[in-house]
């Protein structure tokens, strides 16, 4: 049920809108399996063979199939959030299933990209390193905080990285278009996390300036390192404060020290 078993990713891109609409229906949480189902092989990024760069077809292609696979993570993440947090505000879930949706298109657009390159979704392994930075145990605004705003959000650096590096001749206008709608349509999809984030915390009476850091300091240990440099124009059309900004920077910097110091 909710696709989360369904192993086929064009069967999971097809029912999206259905599965979503079903998940707006819950009365009480759903349980979701640990991993979901995939029709690819799923290892640890440390056994992941060696990139090509972006001069390279494979590699470009390569990057897409990355790109398809966090995609696809983050739908399912919209799912799962649809169907743990069934008592969240009206007007949240709906706007959820309108991202998760637009994750689904994302989807698609990366998994033709690839092919169009003479490629096929399946040629490398991927990870579930998105899917398992979430717990059962989490808040709504735990969820919030790690999909929408720090998910997403690190999404932003890393596009915006990747749109740089196609911009040599070598790199098809194809795929640089793909990346940069991706992009361009992450900004909304942050900026709901940023807008319900305060919206729920001003619900729960909770000061956002207080809450962000304290609540970030006990979810980083579980949340994969972003070294990319912070896009500070993006996060800010995106919602991010300029305190939540330097909160992320310092974030970084510590995930870059050399490890023991």
């Amino acid at each position: 049920m909710f696709s989360f078993s369904t192993p086929d990713v064009w069967e999971k891109i097809k029912n999206i809108q259905n599965t979503c609409e079903e998940a707006l229906k819950l009365t009480s949480p759903y349980l979701v399996p640990e991993d979901p189902a995939r029709d690819i092989q799923v290892l640890h990024p440390k056994f992941h063979p060696p990139k090509k760069g972006f001069a390279t077809i494979e590699g470009q292609a390569r990057m897409l199939h990355d790109l398809a696979s966090i995609e696809l993570q983050a739908m399912e993440l919209g799912v799962r959030t649809l169907v743990e947090y069934p008592d969240a505000p009206q007007g949240f879930k709906e706007e959820l299933l309108a991202v998760t949706v637009s994750e689904a298109q994302h989807l698609s657009m990366c998994i033709e990209g690839i092919e169009s390159l003479g490629y096929k979704w399946g040629d490398w392994p991927v990870h579930l390193a998105l899917w398992k930075s979430v717990s059962v145990e989490d808040t709504l605004l735990d969820r919030i905080l790690i999909v929408h705003r720090y998910l997403e959000g690190s999404g932003l650096d890393a596009g915006d990285t990747l749109i740089k590096r196609l911009e040599g001749p070598a790199s098809k206008s194809t795929i640089q278009n793909i990346v940069k709608q991706i992009n361009f349509e992450e900004i909304g999809h942050v900026d709901f996390g940023s807008r319900w984030y305060r919206e729920i915390c001003k619900l729960e009476k909770l000061d956002p300036a207080n809450d962000f850091p304290a609540r970030m300091d006990s979810l980083r240990v579980r949340l994969p390192k972003r070294v990319e440099p912070l896009n500070r124009d993006l996060r800010m059309k995106a919602g991010f404060s300029e305190e939540e900004i330097a909160y992320y920077e310092a974030l970084r910097q510590d995930f870059l020290k050399p490890r023991g110091k």
